[in-house]
């Protein structure tokens, strides 16, 4: 957002130091309407801020989405092998970091992009940031819905030596029935 201003400011600039050369009427203007022009650059200016705001809900909707269905796949490796009567320690460990990964709107990696975005002052959900709605940074995943995640995630941890499929079934419908509300309200 703060980048959008900057950019604002330039075009601004440019405009005023393009008024100034423009050669003077000897008539005064017919309107003290803003030029249609400027407002048409203004217009678009917003679109774009607007636009990329729909972007960033998009893309984090996507890095959600990938990673739950990275989820659902490792929950089936993990009840195959619990069939199989295999040991399931290495899925059920991958499953809790994906349902963790879940509740935090992604890994380290997108987190260091969240830091960056907010440390230049993009706050997607402001407002309900202030509201205590939103972690900050976050725009898709509430508070609430992240402790789903972070819970489960937890007690799916808690598996790793003695799984039991009901147990694993009831931690994965909480983050199933989370993730279905979370996308759904999009």
């Amino acid at each position: 957002m703060e980048r959008a201003k900057w950019i604002l400011a330039g075009l601004l600039v440019l405009v005023a130091v393009g008024a100034v050369q423009t050669p003077l009427r000897a008539e005064a203007p017919e309107s003290t309407a803003t030029p249609k022009e400027l407002v048409a650059t203004y217009r678009t200016l917003a679109d774009t801020i607007l636009g990329a705001n729909k972007t960033e809900s998009n893309l984090v909707a996507s890095i959600l989405s990938t990673t739950y269905h990275h989820a659902e796949a490792t929950l089936a490796m993990v009840h195959a092998s619990l069939k199989a009567r295999k040991p399931a320690k290495a899925e059920l460990e991958k499953l809790a970091a994906l349902v963790a990964q879940l509740g935090n709107e992604g890994d380290a990696a997108v987190g260091g992009v969240r830091k960056r975005l907010v440390e230049g002052g993009h706050h997607h959900n402001a407002a309900e940031e202030h509201q205590g709605t939103y972690d900050e940074g976050f725009v898709i995943v509430t508070r609430s819905a992240k402790k789903v995640f972070l819970e489960a995630a937890g007690n799916i941890g808690k598996m790793t030596e003695s799984p039991k499929a009901a147990a694993l079934d009831a931690e994965w419908q909480k983050v199933k029935t989370q993730y279905t509300e979370l996308m759904t309200a999009r």
